[in-house]
């Protein structure tokens, strides 16, 4: 067999950016920027890092000549690299500084199931326990559960028996592999392992962060591990899941903000962290053949475009069936398959700033601020909760020449239970208060008072004036008529909780959110709270909200808002005459 060697001329950043430009390649815009960076990167004079095509050849060489597929039609096959799977390797091995020390630290690749990712993984594993030049590394394949913390790890050791040259050097042993040449061990590693001290991390493994729960834990503990040593590789792969305001998220969102100041100076900068995130750009393109492979780049080759063609044409006949498909086949975020609203109907980014000193009301759309008149009259909305849950209020408030609906929130939780409900639910009720967008109750339950208490803030300091408040009419009565006594018995509006009264403003509350019209400051527990909500729904198509079949995702979020849309619906003829 002959070896395959690339010359030094050769740069699948360049070949691949030049692909895209010219239109034979089809990405998303993420890819796009991340792609144009990296060519403009080559050129760059005012960079400590640079690009070696020597380093970033080498892995594609190991690759190339020394893996070989372990299962499927190309099994016991070399593996030949896509030029997708080229320009990612060569991205996070070939640029370096003076010294030779990698410039990325860490990689995210979130690409469509069936790309073939737990491959690339593997290859960049096996590479850096036997190749990278490292003195004893220690590589890990990690997730939260040692079941998925195997995949990688276990195609790693098949990649490596099926290799005559990798066999020589790695000892295939039951749980870990281990090469003598260098002292070096590759092991899978979860959080349920027990085996978490003392790491001295070459490179980690993470695979499927959307399936990890509390995964920001384990994400800092192996992180923390690298320290040691010079040039280590945190290497996250994943396709879109449905577990939100969790790792995924975290990281999702890191990327993006990073991708997006590659454009903007003032923007977020990270020269140690890369993302690869192939997804459609927008969730209509599901239907549209000539986009999938802006999710799919391997579509036609690694995966099959006649497996695809049939999913989505199924899901055409079977609606149930779509919110699945565009989540695991495309990448878009997406909710539980009960849920109410995808993500990305109810994500939106805007924000607004209140300056009741200087009446100063401005909104900040796509980055660009409009300063608008400062708002003078808003409709309240109350969910109180019991002990466990949380309660939340809502101000709705329009402002003149606007049609956009702003909402103002808080939550409360009891002090008392904020460790429980932070470690029992995996939700970061402890950040949420650190920022002070959930406010803590002494004991162990919230005091009603404390909603009355922010209402006045909201009407007295904020200087905007609430003539309606709308409640659960179950909601407590003492607590009504504390409110009562301060904004007036007919400021008060019991929503009654059924179909015949949510339906409509539930439907026109869905449209609003999905065009954009409503604009909730980008509060992570709004969108957390929308996220869980689901629906029933009758014969006759009639609505209401109701929680997702996990208890600890809470919809208190949600149903404060709705309790104010209905009665800014009733009351919009009146409130826009005020306003």
């Amino acid at each position: 067999m002959s070896f395959k060697r690339y010359p030094a001329t050769y740069n699948p950043i360049l070949e691949y950016w030049e692909a895209i430009e010219s239109g034979r390649e089809t990405v998303g815009q993420k890819i796009y920027k991340t792609v144009r960076y990296l060519a403009r990167q080559m050129e760059a004079k005012d960079s400590e890092f640079f690009y070696c095509p020597q380093r970033a050849n080498h892995i594609l060489e190991y690759a190339e000549n020394y893996c070989r597929h372990s299962k499927g039609k190309y099994g016991g096959q070399l593996v030949r690299l896509e030029l997708w799977e080229k320009a990612i390797l060569a991205a996070a091995f070939g640029f370096v500084d003076i010294e030779g020390r990698r410039q990325y630290r860490e990689i995210l690749l979130i690409v469509g199931k069936k790309n073939g990712k737990s491959l690339l993984a593997s290859i960049v594993g096996s590479y850096l326990l036997t190749a990278d030049g490292e003195a004893g590394p220690e590589v890990y394949a990690v997730a939260t559960k040692r079941d998925q913390a195997k995949i990688i790890w276990s195609e790693a050791k098949r990649m490596v028996k099926k290799s005559a040259a990798l066999s020589n050097r790695v000892r295939t042993l039951v749980g870990e592999l281990i090469c003598d040449g260098n002292d070096g061990v590759f092991k899978p590693l979860s959080s349920d392992s027990g085996t978490l001290d003392g790491l001295n991390i070459h490179g980690a493994l993470m695979d499927e962060i959307h399936q990890w729960k509390n995964g920001r834990a384990l994400y800092d503990i192996v992180a923390d591990g690298t320290i040691a040593r010079e040039q280590p590789l945190l290497f996250l792969t994943s396709t879109a899941g449905t577990i939100r305001e969790d790792l995924y998220d975290e990281k999702y969102e890191e990327a993006e903000q990073v991708i997006n100041g590659y454009d903007d100076p003032e923007g977020r900068q990270d020269k140690r962290f890369l993302a690869f995130i192939y997804e459609l750009d927008r969730r209509a393109e599901w239907t549209e053949p000539a986009c999938w492979k802006k999710a799919n780049p391997g579509l036609g080759t690694i995966k099959s475009l006649t497996a695809l063609t049939e999913k989505v044409n199924k899901a055409k006949q079977n609606p149930a069936l779509v919110k699945n498909l565009v989540c695991k086949e495309f990448n878009i975020r997406e909710t539980s398959s009960e849920a109410w609203l995808s993500f990305e109907q109810l994500d939106n980014r805007d924000s607004y700033i209140l300056d009741p000193a200087a009446k100063r009301f401005v909104w900040i759309h796509n980055g660009e601020e409009r300063e608008l008149p400062y708002p003078r009259y808003g409709i309240g909305g109350a969910d109180l909760s019991s002990t466990t849950d949380l309660t939340a209020a809502k101000v709705l408030f329009m402002v003149p020449g606007c049609d956009r609906i702003f909402a103002l929130s808080m939550y409360w939780l009891a002090e008392e239970l904020l460790a429980q409900r932070t470690h029992e639910d995996n939700i970061p009720y402890d950040k949420w208060a650190e920022r002070e967008l959930v406010r803590l109750c002494p004991g162990n339950s919230v005091h009603q008072r404390a909603v009355k208490k922010w209402f006045v803030e909201v009407q007295e300091a904020l200087d905007i004036c609430i003539p309606w408040i709308g409640y659960d009419s179950w909601s407590a009565k003492y607590w009504v008529e504390d409110m009562a006594d301060y904004f007036g018995k007919n400021a008060m509006i019991p929503v009654i909780q059924g179909k015949k009264t949510l339906s409509d403003p539930m439907k026109r509350l869905g449209n609003d959110l999905g065009s954009k019209r409503v604009i909730y400051n980008n509060n992570p527990i709004d969108k957390w709270c929308l996220a869980n909500t689901a629906y029933d729904e009758d014969v006759n198509g009639n609505i209401q909200p109701h929680k997702t079949s996990r208890a600890t995702r809470r919809i208190d979020g949600t149903a404060a808002m709705l309790d104010a849309y209905v009665v800014l619906l009733d009351k919009q003829e009146e409130y826009k005459r005020m306003i």
